[in-house]
């Protein structure tokens, strides 16, 4: 009974994350009350070209009032449909980083800045300038980076518009909730040439479900 009871709670809690997400959808426009001003962050229905600088690659959001302890990790290369390169992976482990000690932090989100596209996977352009040795380096970053992610003490939404395939699914999976938009497609591309997703995180630690079951 009480493992049944303590299901339904966890259960419950990621009814309430999920809201979470549509909650905080109106948040994330241009008048969005975010640490360090609104103007720092526009609206993710706007559009980026391809001359958005490697800083703005990924953009953290720490909101505020009724949203605070909600911190959404946005990514933002249009031109690339937001494929991961290694600027975006260290940007990206650098936040997991300071996020997993923060404890003010209540919920992690992961979404794209990009209308229609979620992560597009690896940037194979700049995969295919790399000298052989450099691969391996790239692709245990990337497993790392999402393990990191995988891990996190705190409960973690990928809110999933349009593609989402190989290490863009990947990075998805890694979350504890995916919640996708109709239009959403997802896959792991690679599988058609007999390649195993380079990324793919290892399940979650027990201690870690644990935390979320009892924050839920």
């Amino acid at each position: 009974m009480a493992a049944a009871l303590g299901g339904l709670g966890l259960l419950y809690g990621r009814f309430r994350l999920a809201a979470a997400v549509a909650a905080t959808s109106s948040a994330l426009g241009p008048r969005a009350p975010v640490r360090g001003g609104a103007a720092a962050f526009p609206s993710a229905g706007r559009g980026y070209g391809s001359e958005a600088k490697e800083e703005e690659e990924l953009r953290v959001r720490y909101l505020d009032e009724e949203h605070k302890g909600i911190v959404v990790l946005g990514l933002n290369r249009s031109h690339a449909k937001n494929a991961l390169n290694k600027n975006l992976l260290k940007m990206m482990s650098k936040a997991v980083d300071a996020l997993k000690s923060d404890k003010k932090v209540r919920t992690v989100i992961f979404r794209s800045e990009v209308p229609g596209i979620f992560c597009a996977g690896a940037d194979l352009k700049e995969r295919a300038k790399m000298h052989s040795s450099e691969v391996g380096s790239f692709v245990s970053k990337a497993r790392a980076t999402i393990n990191e992610m995988a891990n996190l003490p705190v409960p973690t939404i990928a809110a999933i518009d349009g593609i989402a395939l190989g290490g863009g699914l990947e990075l998805a999976l890694a979350c504890d909730i995916r919640v996708a938009a109709s239009s959403a497609k997802m896959g792991l591309v690679e599988t058609k040439l007999a390649i195993i997703p380079g990324a793919a995180c290892r399940t979650a630690s027990p201690q870690r479900h644990l935390r979320l079951r009892s924050a839920g």
